[in-house]
């Protein structure tokens, strides 16, 4: 099998990690509603502090640290993949704010309308052409904002913050030379001095919830797999899964986030949302469908 054929082909391995990492995405925000009664900024400091152990021994075990040792030798790699931590980190904070907030919907919103962002983005900045049907896409997911926005008398920050610190970090991920699993290790390793620092400044002054009962401990402690693990295998079924399809299932997650907002959170579906979500789901079907049937007349 040539390498262009494999790219075209869904393998069963590249699903099963597609399908996992998008589960594990949707499921959650039941794990940050646990740690609700902590502030967002802690619990992001204990994501980035435990996804280094879980990243870095990922990277041990596949050999693949002496790509990480070139990139900190390399100020130009370093310099974009500040940006692209401080990016996560701050996707990361709303993120967990919102959860914690009854802000669910919202989330899911943001992660719904993120790859209709990211094809405008794509048009303005790298002057990608934009076809009539994702013209469309964006239109409506721009109206659907703007609705929400007329209805609630205030814009939508939750969801469109969370929309561009994603767009803006995959976009920037783009250009970043160095393997992906490589990459989430070098962006955490570069927020794990401000993380320390801010977790001894908690700890000194006897705010930190770390060590205030077992289970907050265990919860923190968690952080770092349930952070690091859903990314790593997002990146590795990424590899093995067509484009089409991975961007079907990227679905998975602001769905099932949606459903434990409504079923599980008691969160208010609302008038404004009954309009503006069917639209967001339209504009994403006018989006997929187009490109499931080019990428289906690709050969191979």
């Amino acid at each position: 099998m040539t390498p262009q054929s494999a790219e075209n082909l869904d393998t069963p391995r590249g699903l099963a990690f597609a399908v996992t990492a998008y589960l594990l995405w949707g499921f959650l925000p039941l794990y940050m509603k646990a740690l609700s009664h902590i502030p967002a900024a802690e619990i992001v400091v204990h994501r980035v502090i435990w996804s280094v152990p879980v990243a870095g021994a990922l990277l041990i075990v596949l050999r693949r640290t002496r790509d990480l040792q070139a990139a900190l030798k390399n100020p130009r790699m370093l310099g974009m993949a500040c940006i692209t931590a401080v990016l996560i980190s701050v996707n990361w904070g709303i993120y967990v704010w919102s959860i914690a907030a009854g802000r669910a919907l919202d989330a899911a919103l943001g992660y719904y309308i993120n790859p209709l962002f990211s094809i405008a983005l794509g048009a303005l900045l790298l002057r990608e052409p934009l076809n009539k049907a994702q013209v469309a896409a964006v239109v409506l997911a721009a109206a659907a904002v703007l609705v929400l926005t007329l209805e609630a008398g205030r814009v939508p920050w939750v969801a469109i913050g969370l929309t561009l610190s994603w767009g803006f970090y995959a976009f920037f991920k783009k250009s970043l030379p160095i393997g992906p699993n490589q990459g989430f290790l070098l962006e955490v390793l570069i927020l794990l001095a401000p993380a320390l620092g801010y977790f001894s400044y908690l700890t000194v002054a006897g705010t930190s919830s770390f060590g205030s009962s077992v289970t907050d401990t265990l919860l923190l402690l968690g952080c770092g797999v349930v952070t690091a693990v859903p990314l790593i295998v997002y990146a590795n079924g990424a590899k093995l899964v067509r484009l089409s399809t991975m961007g079907i299932l990227q679905y998975i997650a602001p769905t099932m986030i949606m459903l434990a907002a409504v079923l599980l959170f008691g969160e208010e579906f609302g008038r404004a949302r009954m309009i503006a979500f069917p639209m967001i789901w339209a504009a994403l079907v006018i989006y997929t469908v187009p490109m499931v049937r080019q990428m289906r007349k690709r050969p191979g």
